[in-house]
């Protein structure tokens, strides 16, 4: 325990969730010998990164381990990437790792499980409860898109942040930019799908199978109405001139009867109306993707053929 003389290094370490630097604790009042004994072994405080100490027993948590990243990383420190995914509740990869930005001129290594990212575009504005802070959820997942090598990752990161409205299409545009080219790939591509109102990993990955078949690119997520403004559904794809829309269906949906029924629901008011409703589940997707482009040219072509249905479709915003 700290000693009673040294209250004010008390109350620090309280808002620093147990968490200290050698710094901290040598100018708040302890002595170089009070200190070693402290983390002596079988002692009451423990090394977490350099210069860093967790101050009670036991493994640390998340936010000790995220606060001692912060300490570690000094000041004008900022956490992002998939540690600051899981702060905002987002969607983003499991990973033990936490991303630190700090100021390019600052010497600082990666170590242990922290990864140091020196940069001249420090965030100006964070959010988190003070002394931890990280990165807005547009730099959030536009840092953690560039670090994924997975395409799926990447559209999981950014549909996730776009659909769930945590941030929007220019938001992440505008990080991009920011950003530059470096590590940019994957997060240009995905951008440009959600542009289109791609807003799930699976439509993703349904896009690339409408383009390898050789299919005009349809709608993603449009509203249809009738011509006198009805409200008529919002299918996962449209395609207009052929009166043909996709939906994905997910397991995971259709394990609560509730969904089931409103996806039923949705069945019936698209069909009601002449539309062709196809109907592909993520796993067909994946490993059956020839048998899903022969389903989506059948029904096109057949549909093209027909008149057109008096139907009018809204596109999706970003």
């Amino acid at each position: 325990m700290v000693d009673r003389e040294a209250p004010a290094l008390r109350a620090l370490i309280e808002k620093q969730e147990h968490v200290v630097t050698r710094t901290q604790a040598l100018s708040g009042g302890l002595t170089r010998h009070a200190l070693s004994h402290l983390l002596r072994k079988g002692g009451s405080w423990q090394p977490v990164l350099p210069g860093v100490y967790l101050t009670v027993t036991g493994t640390p948590t998340q936010v000790q381990r995220e606060m001692a990243a912060m300490l570690y990383g000094g000041r004008y420190t900022v956490i992002t990437g998939s540690a600051a995914l899981r702060y905002h509740r987002m969607t983003g990869p499991e990973s033990d790792t936490v991303d630190l930005l700090i100021p390019a001129v600052r010497k600082r290594q990666s170590v242990s499980y922290v990864m140091v990212h020196r940069t001249n575009h420090i965030p100006k504005q964070v959010m988190g409860p003070p002394p931890r802070n990280y990165a807005l959820p547009a730099r959030a997942a536009a840092d953690a898109a560039r670090w994924l090598t997975d395409l799926r990752e990447v559209r999981a990161v950014v549909a996730g942040a776009v659909q769930n409205k945590r941030c929007t299409i220019d938001e992440l545009a505008e990080e991009l930019r920011a950003g530059g080219l470096r590590d940019s790939a994957l997060l240009r591509i995905v951008l440009a799908e959600v542009s289109d109102g791609v807003r799930s990993a699976p439509e993703a990955e349904l896009r690339v199978l409408i383009s390898k078949a050789g299919l005009p690119m349809p709608m993603f997520n449009p509203t249809l109405y009738l011509l006198d403004g009805t409200f008529v559904a919002k299918p996962d794809a449209w395609w207009p001139d052929a009166g043909v829309a996709i939906e994905i269906d997910s397991k995971r949906w259709h394990m609560n009867p509730d969904d089931w029924e409103h996806t039923m629901d949705r069945h019936t008011e698209l069909g009601q109306h002449s539309i062709v409703t196809l109907h592909f589940t993520p796993s067909k997707l994946r490993t059956q993707p020839a048998w899903v482009m022969s389903k989506m040219v059948n029904a096109y072509k057949s549909g093209i053929a027909k008149p057109r249905l008096p139907i009018k479709a809204v596109a999706a915003r970003g």
